[in-house]
């Protein structure tokens, strides 16, 4: 099977959406599905949208097999211009598991420390993460705000894009102004 990385077209505006909550939907439940849902569409609705780390990967058949986001990402106002936050990432159910999620993480890494960005933050499974590099935040100065409610604390975690980065970027992570992540 053919694998190709592409960035965001309108035409797969919908496909995307669907895929995602799908995926969440299976691994969680339906609520968990709607709401990531609702992130991405919020995301692309605001200025921390880039449309050239919306990321895909289509088989031969132009069929969506994964998913990845990049979005600007403040702490306490500042650090935008620099710091990214992955969220969500996503693989087709039957194709989890064949690095389709790896590849679309690299070619982002890649894509966005061409641009110019220094870091990126992610929530989620070390287990996951940790592999692509990316190290529990605190360890850097940057921890979760009072209204982010962690497993654990390493579930915040940040990779540095450019070495050094994370010397000058510190402060609490707040995802107040994401409608789509506020506690219900």
């Amino acid at each position: 099977m053919e694998r190709i990385i592409k960035v965001m077209e309108d035409r797969y505006l919908l496909p995307s959406l669907e895929l995602v909550e799908d995926v969440f939907s299976k691994s969680y439940n339906a609520e968990e599905g709607k709401a990531v849902r609702q992130l991405v569409e919020e995301i692309r609705s605001k200025k921390y949208y880039i449309p050239g780390l919306e990321l895909l990967m289509v088989d031969e058949e132009d069929t969506i097999l994964g998913y990845a986001m990049f979005s600007r990402f403040h702490i306490q106002g500042r650090y935008e211009n620099e710091l990214l936050i992955l969220t969500p990432v996503a693989v087709k159910t039957e194709f989890q598991r064949q690095h389709i999620s790896k590849e679309l993480l690299e070619y982002g890494f890649a894509r966005a420390a061409e641009m110019g960005y220094r870091a990126i933050l992610v929530e989620g499974d070390p287990k996951n993460y940790n592999p692509r590099g990316f190290q529990p935040s605190y360890r850097f100065g940057i921890e979760a705000g009072p209204h982010i409610n962690l497993p654990h604390p390493d579930c915040l975690m940040i990779k540095e894009l450019q070495k050094g980065a994370l010397e000058q970027i510190s402060g609490l992570v707040d995802y107040s102004f994401y409608e789509a992540l506020q506690e219900g």
